[in-house]
């Protein structure tokens, strides 16, 4: 770990898959990513977190997120509904979304660039190959990149 940011940051994971949910905590452990990770499950609470609204009106209960983990299939409002209104709202579209999904659709990648997400990413189908993402993922956000603060 370099000294520039030893310190942890605050992850949000968007994703209705509780499976998913557990499995990313477990792999940011086992992958021993300094972070502190929060989890919402859909694009409704996504943004009510973000916005500080409904049960999410603490900031302590809210803090800005360093990084977005967001899933595009979602019910209430989808993946690609909610990353639309984050890059569109001057307060957060400085947040990097990394999409985090199980859809390979080519029309999928495209309209989430197409709407500012900072990667995409097809979702492992084990457990080892989760680990070794989160530890990409916390390597290149903790270590590599120079993330706003709040």
């Amino acid at each position: 770990m370099t000294d520039k940011q030893a310190l942890p940051i605050n992850i949000l994971m968007a994703d209705d898959d509780e499976d998913d949910r557990l499995l990313t905590v477990d792999a940011l452990k086992e992958s021993r990513v300094l972070n502190n990770l929060f989890c919402v499950e859909d694009g409704v609470e996504l943004l009510e977190f973000l916005r500080r609204e409904g049960k999410y009106s603490d900031p302590k209960d809210a803090p800005r997120p360093s990084l977005i983990l967001l899933d595009l299939n979602m019910p209430r409002k989808d993946g690609r509904e909610a990353l639309q209104e984050i890059k569109s709202d001057p307060k957060l579209r400085s947040i990097p979304v990394v999409i985090l999904t199980t859809s390979k659709e080519e029309e999928d990648m495209l309209r989430g660039y197409d709407l500012g997400c900072a990667s995409y990413i097809t979702k492992p189908v084990n457990f080892e190959g989760l680990v070794d993402l989160m530890r990409a993922l916390g390597k290149y956000w903790i270590e590599f990149v120079e993330l706003p603060h709040d």
